[in-house]
């Protein structure tokens, strides 16, 4: 069984997350960590492959060229090789034309399953795993708390506000997990090392036959971008012996009661 599993690198969710108001991208310039959602995509990949003999892990990411380091951490931690798409036209690149380029990729690779991450710790758009799905014409399971894999299919737990759902896909397919499954293992000085040595197959968008050129198709363009405003100071009562009558004729006006 061949796994491809979507990894990517994020702003440090302890620094400050903030916006270029000139490009309107995410701001990078601080330190970058692969994101914590890929990692526990990466680890459900690893320990299938632990249980069964065979199983090739490969991680994908697309993403700049300084992003070779994320790419090889998952290396480290136990993927077999990696495929890094690099092109400097992908930049700003937006979710329609990110599944389109992430699909080529993968269709390049005829895995049996791709497993991502529900949402992304900074755009937290959630749709990826449904394109990439539709673009392969795979199955799709999303937002699994739980996971079983087999030569076959998938098994998994989805939970949602009003209770459980119990999910089967036949392979090949694309699952999104969530937060509820274990954390990723801890690269160790050998896995380091060997990641060194790990093939990391470079791609353009040449490579995969995919154009950027918006006039080939839609694409969303971001046309300004603004600084949010200071949070303004809410309402005061001052008690002068009708406190809680203008509380409930605040709550009245704003429909909270």
């Amino acid at each position: 069984m061949k796994i491809y599993v979507l990894v990517k690198e994020v702003p440090d969710t302890y620094g400050d997350r903030k916006l270029d108001l000139e490009t309107g991208l995410a701001d990078r310039s601080g330190d970058v960590v692969l994101d914590e959602i890929t990692e526990r995509a990466l680890e459900a990949a690893l320990s299938c492959a632990d249980k069964n003999a065979g199983t090739e892990v490969v991680a994908l990411s697309m993403a700049p060229e300084s992003s070779t380091a994320s790419v090889r951490r998952a290396l480290a931690i136990g993927a077999a090789s990696a495929v890094h798409v690099v092109d400097e036209d992908l930049r700003g690149a937006d979710l329609t034309l990110t599944a389109e380029v992430l699909a080529a990729a993968i269709r390049r690779g005829e895995p049996d399953l791709v497993i991502t991450g529900n949402l992304s710790t900074d755009g937290s758009g959630g749709v990826i795993p449904a394109m990439l799905a539709e673009h392969l014409g795979f199955a799709q399971a999303t937002a699994l708390s739980q996971i079983e894999i087999s030569d076959a299919q998938v098994v998994g737990t989805r939970t949602g506000d009003d209770g459980t759902q119990q999910i089967t896909a036949a392979l090949p397919a694309v699952i999104s997990i969530t937060e509820a499954l274990p954390d990723a293992r801890f690269p160790n000085f050998k896995g380091i090392m060997a990641a060194k040595k790990k093939p990391l197959e470079v791609l353009s968008l040449a490579d995969l036959g995919v154009s950027a050129d918006p006039a080939l198709a839609p694409r969303a363009i971001m046309t300004t971008v603004a600084e949010k405003p200071p949070r303004a100071a809410g309402v005061k009562i001052t008690d002068e012996g009708d406190a809680a009558a203008q509380l409930v004729e605040f709550l009245a006006q704003n429909r909270l009661v």
